[in-house]
């Protein structure tokens, strides 16, 4: 397995393709030597956009499918009547046979070898399921229970699904989630992350109002000035996000 020096990590890009090439155009995701894609790619305003922009990108791009993807290819397929983000059915019209395929093909995890970090693990929501949840303040048995199985040579696994950037420990392992790009929750701007040799968070600022204006006049979807407004702007607060995922990482179950 080859190491890789540096590695820019992209996760829910949402289908915002504004905040997509804010991302792409930084130097260090230009010089990266991979950009990894930690799911939920697709599912939002400009999905064949955004797969058309990553897919030119060619070997440099590595993806991993999220939960959200998987709903799309479901959809499409026959295999769900219905998508619980409003914006879903929307966005799986949109995708052509091939888009859909492509995505049916992700893989749910991806192992790297980062230098400073070793192995390294990249997910969607935890490294068994792509729609559980895990939060910087999840405790620690619900750690134990989602890294079971996670080979003892990973020592960092990074995470996306929840839109809100973290770096953890959990039992000795460094838990990475470098937030959204396209549907960031608590603060606005295109989020990502840099590996190698350590971890860097990073926030992205773009013209948000332009990016607005831009969805509301190339985007079909009849709700899009309201989810356009909504999520590239953050209106929902850090706080508001964790008091609704936080009930999914188990943390009241009695047992």
């Amino acid at each position: 397995m080859p190491a890789y020096d540096r590695i820019a990590v992209l996760s829910d890009i949402h289908g915002v393709l504004p905040a997509l090439e804010a991302v792409l155009a930084e130097p260090d995701v230009v010089a990266a030597d991979r950009i990894v894609l930690t799911g939920d790619i697709t599912a939002g305003p400009q999905p064949t956009e955004v797969l058309d922009v990553l897919r030119s990108l060619g070997e440099r791009v590595l993806w991993v499918a999220g939960n959200a993807d998987r709903e799309l290819v479901e959809y499409r397929r026959g295999e769900r009547a219905e998508i619980p983000d409003p914006i879903g059915p929307y966005a799986a019209g949109r995708l052509t046979a091939a888009d859909v395929d492509f995505l049916a093909s992700l893989p749910a995890t991806r192992t790297l070898t980062v230098r400073g970090l070793g192995e390294v693990l990249f997910c969607h929501a935890t490294p068994r399921d792509d729609e559980e949840v895990v939060l910087v303040d999840s405790r620690p048995d619900r750690w134990t229970e989602v890294l079971a199985d996670v080979p003892g040579s990973v020592r960092t696994i990074v995470c996306g699904h929840t839109h809100m950037p973290y770096v953890r420990l959990a039992h000795g392992r460094l838990v990475v989630n470098p937030g959204s790009v396209g549907m960031p929750y608590g603060r606005a701007g295109a989020h990502w992350c840099l590996l190698g040799p350590g971890t860097d968070l990073r926030v992205t600022p773009y013209d948000i109002p332009a990016a607005v204006a831009r969805l509301v006049a190339e985007c079909g979807y009849p709700r899009i000035a309201e989810w356009a407004d909504l999520y590239l702007h953050a209106r929902v607060t850090d706080a508001e996000a964790l008091a609704a995922f936080g009930p999914r990482d188990g943390r009241d179950d009695p047992s």
